[in-house]
């Protein structure tokens, strides 16, 4: 039986169609008005930043980087350039094989692990399309090789690019510092607009001191690229701003002769102008070769350096901080007359040691017998250390240290460089806040000798000398003398006068001279056998500081000790005596004698200067 269909309301299925057909339509209505919002918007409330987005896209800036200035001596001499090195690049997208490539590249060219590492490193950051270098620093005979089989070798391109040089190398490694690759540290403290695309910055020295000069500006060139990043065009240009040249006080014939002058033995000289602070001269030696840190110095190359018993890499000049030894007494001497302490006739005997009262201990003088009857004048000339043992005793060392500190000992110069250390001029208050402890006697007698806890640089000697030649005009040493031109004058240029050291009598002042004098001109003098044949009057103190105390019973035999172990022999003076224009400071490590080992060092610096001023004046007359 066939059933039929309920009774169907077709008014309401019309009504209930019209609503939803309503609804839909207001849906797409409003879908329809959104994305007409939308597209008005896009084209026209945010056209310009929406062009923005897209121009940059298309075109972008690249940045070029400067030509770093550079260096040259006082004379013109050039200590820092820019030269042209050819690098080895591989170009991913272009190589097929790259395993096989290298181990071809092997046949031809010498590269260890560390290379193919820092390659793989940067395939992961850079384009493909991008060349990455594997080598530095090519050869003509490698570049040659590669060039021959350059079809072997697809992705593979020889670059040019300029890489700072050094061509003095170690003479003037010190000095200059170098320049490296910037580290991580480096970048979160450098301007990022303005070293963007430099890949170095300056590490020690000069280089690192005047950074700001040397590098210049950054450039930039706009190039418009397709959707990969790949360059199609350049746009405009607009080019860096190189770095300044700049000039130093440096002589480099001087350099030359205070590095010959010192051989093979470890130590530093200084030379000084004392009318002004320009550094003339500054070696530390051993040293190293600044080249091999420019485009990443090897590991086990550096491991090697920084490793070495004798430390190459320490710049002895300024940051080594060594006792003064007897170069000290003229200093003290002059304290004691300046005070009115003591009269310069007053005798004292020297029976080779001296003690305390109350105390068994003897203070020994360096010559064993002792000097028997002996004035200031004579214990400056022979280096009598009972006289200045007694001295120290009665000058104390509240009287001694701030003397000490007006010749600047136990501060930082302010030299224009890095590294420099400020030595030790001890004090009680200085002992009591390091040690909490009280100041002793017995540390007032080694003090008056230039031992104990007293320390000083070279630089600080060789300024302290220049002080005492200038009639206690204390300048600031410097190393710059000019930027883009050496000045023509540089007795006045950027000459900086740190302080006065007050002259109470300037007897006193002659009388400590006559006897440094003496020191190189009288056959007792302490540094007579190095200067006996002079034709010019100089004025020096000769200096021997121990390194390991000797007990009471026991005698100092170099033969017996260790190297490390013996004395260190310093020297200094200053030239012509009567018109100075030259101090020198020379520190030799475990030397011995300062007469004998450092004062040679120190005369042949000096003749070297005189001998060029005197050749220089002869050409202007």
């Amino acid at each position: 039986m066939a059933v039929r269909d309920p009774i169907r309301d077709h008014y309401f299925e019309a009504s209930l169609f019209r609503s939803r057909a309503i609804f839909a339509a207001l849906i797409c209505s409003t879908l329809l008005l959104l994305v007409a919002g939308r597209l008005f918007f896009l084209q026209g409330v945010g056209y310009s930043h929406y062009e923005t987005l897209s121009t940059s896209n298309r075109v972008r800036l690249m940045a070029l980087a400067p030509t770093r200035g550079r260096v040259f001596d006082r004379n013109g001499v050039l200590l820092a350039e820019n030269q042209p090195t050819f690098s080895l690049e591989l170009t991913p997208e272009s190589v097929p094989d790259l395993p096989g490539t290298l181990a071809r590249l092997r046949e031809l060219l010498e590269f260890d692990e560390e290379d193919v590492v820092r390659l793989r490193k940067a395939l992961r950051r850079n384009r493909p399309f991008e060349g990455i270098p594997l080598l530095n620093n090519l050869s003509d005979d490698e570049v040659a090789r590669i060039a021959a089989d350059r079809h072997r070798f697809p992705g593979v391109d020889i670059a040019a690019r300029l890489s700072r040089h050094y061509p003095l190398a170690d003479l003037t490694a010190h000095v200059l510092g170098y320049v490296g690759r910037i580290d991580e540290r480096e970048l979160q403290a450098l301007d990022p607009n303005n070293y963007s695309g430099t890949s170095y910055v300056g590490k020690t020295g000069i280089e690192k001191q005047y950074e700001d000069l040397l590098h210049g500006s950054v450039g930039f060139q706009q190039v418009e690229v397709n959707a990969e990043g790949r360059i199609l065009r350049v746009l405009e240009d607009m080019p860096p701003v190189p770095g300044r040249d700049i000039y130093l006080t440096l002589d480099i014939t001087l350099q030359a002769a205070a590095r010959d002058a010192l051989g093979d033995y470890s130590g530093a000289v200084v030379a000084l102008d004392p009318a002004n602070g320009d550094v003339l001269a500054m070696i530390s030696r051993p040293t190293f070769d600044p080249n091999l840190f420019v485009n990443g110095i090897p590991a086990a190359t550096y491991a090697d350096l920084s490793r070495a018993e004798k430390r190459p890499l320490f710049n002895r000049a300024l940051s080594g901080q060594y006792p003064p030894g007897s170069v000290i007494k003229p200093f003290l001497a002059l304290a004691a007359l300046e005070t009115g302490l003591q009269p310069p006739g007053r005798v004292q005997f020297c029976r080779g040691y001296y003690m305390l009262p109350n105390d068994e201990r003897r203070y020994r003088d360096w010559k064993k017998r002792g000097h028997g009857a002996i004035d200031l004048h004579d214990a400056i000339a022979q280096s009598c250390d009972v006289y200045f043992y007694d001295l120290a005793l009665r000058l104390g060392i509240d009287r001694i240290s701030p003397y000490l500190e007006a010749f600047g000992f136990g501060q930082r110069s302010g030299i224009d460089s890095t590294g420099e250390a400020a030595g030790i001029l001890p004090s009680r208050a200085w002992k009591r806040k390091l040690r909490n402890e009280p100041w002793f006697p017995g540390e007032t007698l080694i003090t008056g000798i230039g031992q104990g806890y007293l320390s000083a640089t070279p630089l600080q000697l060789a300024s302290a000398t220049a002080t005492l030649a200038s009639g206690g005009v204390r300048m600031r040493p410097r190393l710059l003398a000019g930027v883009d031109a050496a000045p023509a004058a540089r007795d006045t240029h950027g000459a900086q006068v740190l302080s006065r050291v007050e002259i109470v009598n300037e007897a006193n002042w002659q009388h400590v001279a006559k006897a440094m004098e003496d020191v190189v001109h009288h056959f007792l003098g302490t540094a007579f056998t190095a200067h006996s044949d002079v034709t010019y009057r100089s004025a020096g103190k000769t200096g021997t500081a121990q390194v390991v105390a000797i007990a009471q019973d026991e005698e100092y035999d170099a033969e017996q000790l260790a190297f490390k172990l013996r004395d260190h022999a310093l020297y200094v003076a200053y030239a012509p005596a009567q018109r100075p224009r030259i101090a020198v400071a020379v520190l030799v490590e475990h030397g011995g004698s300062g007469g004998s080992v450092a004062a040679p060092v120190a005369r042949r610096v000096i003749d070297a200067y005189l001998r060029e001023r005197s050749a220089a004046s002869a050409r202007e007359d």
